[in-house]
């Protein structure tokens, strides 16, 4: 007989209690939900962001829950698609490591605000919905082993889902049952396709993956509230999930240390507006270059090793707009010998379009890293030949926001700051401090407003 997991993790979510969480992983949801806001504000300014944020007036208005960055609010479903949409904008949302697949600030955080601020519910009911999520999601994406990636998914779209609606059906107060069935429902709407990275084109679509998660995440707990029904082995059945959407797998994952460990503990924050698989590579250059004081100008190539996963999908030397260059590992590590990662505004069209940073990322080359590293998660081992004769070499293996670094609440603050620098940052340094009590919080009304 198939072990239930799909229910198990149902009463996980239901019976979660905001008293039984860790105060560090009480931390950690406030810590992701602070890095998420900032980014959701700046994302919301761009220009793939406006057109679904105009869609989202036209199809979701009269409602309470507020689109980030800007005056208007909307019926939940929408300020979910919206504000998850945001969080992906710009590559800076946080995710996990090890990668799972799974974000959580852009998927159970957006779902989640959007249904508090509809529902007038707090923030202690919101951060055990976000670690609850985070806990379903985040194990779902082990069990997946981001095999889904390699029968061509954008693995958060299919992941997203689940996260947003336990966590919504957690915020909801529903019981075991119909949080089993909005689970149930969300698989029907796990989705998201990486053809974008393939030609080149269309990465808009991107953004949308996620944002569309998070709207699945609160359609499927607003219908399981009313009764409407899903497959009570939406996840380990023959025909569920894992095994639909997986060619390698670990079911035992989606159960494993439930309610015992936490894996809401593996969340990350990025500190470049980069794919993450870019991450360290990009450390390892910015490394180099303060330690042997060589420029741009000075580099005749560069060699990147890394995993099958980054050669099959970041491996971009001629990138060919601005969102496939956040994308491309080759272009990420020449970008960051001419201006600072750290700085999302260093990304931009200008840039994109540099012949002196598209000619550095065209005489980078990404070969295959020997084992164990060819399957490690964000290892990456960067050389730089200079022009003359001299060679040097990194090896890195994780990067400042990483689990095994994590940020300081200050780091974090600084972040915070540069990335919503366009606001007024005495309100933004409020916000921020707000967020850190969220748990005293009764109503979420004012956060973006």
């Amino acid at each position: 007989m198939i072990m239930n997991h799909t229910r198990m993790l149902a009463e996980y979510a239901a019976h979660l209690r905001y008293e039984e969480i860790p105060p560090d992983v009480v931390q950690i949801a406030k810590n992701s939900i602070a890095d998420t806001f900032a980014i959701m504000a700046f994302g919301a300014a761009l220009p793939w962001s406006r057109m679904i944020a105009d869609y989202a007036k036209e199809n979701g208005a009269g409602g309470r829950s507020r689109i980030l960055g800007t005056s208007d609010c909307v019926h939940a479903p929408a300020a979910a698609l919206c504000n998850g949409s945001f969080a992906h904008a710009f590559e800076m949302d946080n995710l996990t490591k090890p990668n799972s697949g799974s974000h959580p600030g852009a998927t159970v955080f957006a779902s989640t605000l959007a249904l508090a601020q509809d529902k007038s519910i707090g923030g202690r009911e919101l951060l055990t919905a976000f670690v609850a999520g985070s806990e379903v999601m985040i194990r779902i994406g082990q069990a997946t082993r981001h095999s889904n990636e390699k029968h061509g998914y954008h693995a958060p779209g299919t992941t997203g889902p689940f996260g947003a609606a336990a966590a919504s059906a957690r915020l909801l107060g529903l019981d075991a049952d119909k949080t089993s069935n909005a689970i149930g429902i969300a698989a029907s709407t796990a989705a998201g396709l990486l053809e974008f990275a393939k030609s080149g084109t269309g990465a808009m679509v991107k953004r949308l993956h996620l944002g569309r998660a998070a709207e699945s995440g609160v359609l499927a707990a607003s219908l399981a509230a009313r009764g409407f029904t899903g497959p009570v082995s939406a996840l380990e059945g023959e025909f569920g999930f894992i095994r639909v959407f997986c060619r390698e797998y670990d079911m035992d994952a989606l159960v494993r240390g439930l309610g015992e460990s936490y894996v809401s503990r593996t969340i990350l924050t990025k500190r470049y507006a980069c794919h993450i698989t870019a991450h360290t590579a990009v450390d390892s250059a910015i490394a180099l270059r303060e330690a042997h004081g060589f420029g741009p100008q000075d580099i005749d190539s560069m060699t990147i090793a890394g995993t099958e996963r980054m050669l099959r999908a970041n491996n971009i030397p001629r990138p060919k707009d601005l969102m496939m260059s956040q994308y491309s590992i080759p272009y990420c590590v020449a970008l960051s010998m001419f201006h600072n990662p750290m700085d999302p505004g260093s990304f931009n069209d200008e840039a994109a379009a540099d012949r002196r940073i598209l000619d550095l990322s065209a005489r980078t080359t990404m070969v295959l890293s020997p084992p164990p590293d060819h399957q490690g998660d964000l290892t990456t081992t960067l050389t730089i030949q200079l022009k003359d004769g001299r060679s040097f070499r990194r090896r890195a293996t994780h990067f400042k926001g990483t689990p095994e670094e994590t940020l300081s609440l200050d780091e974090l603050r600084t972040k915070f700051l540069l990335v919503t620098k366009k606001f007024d940052s005495s309100k933004m340094s409020q916000t921020f401090d707000r967020i850190q009590r969220l748990e005293s919080e009764g109503s979420l009304d004012w956060l973006g407003a």
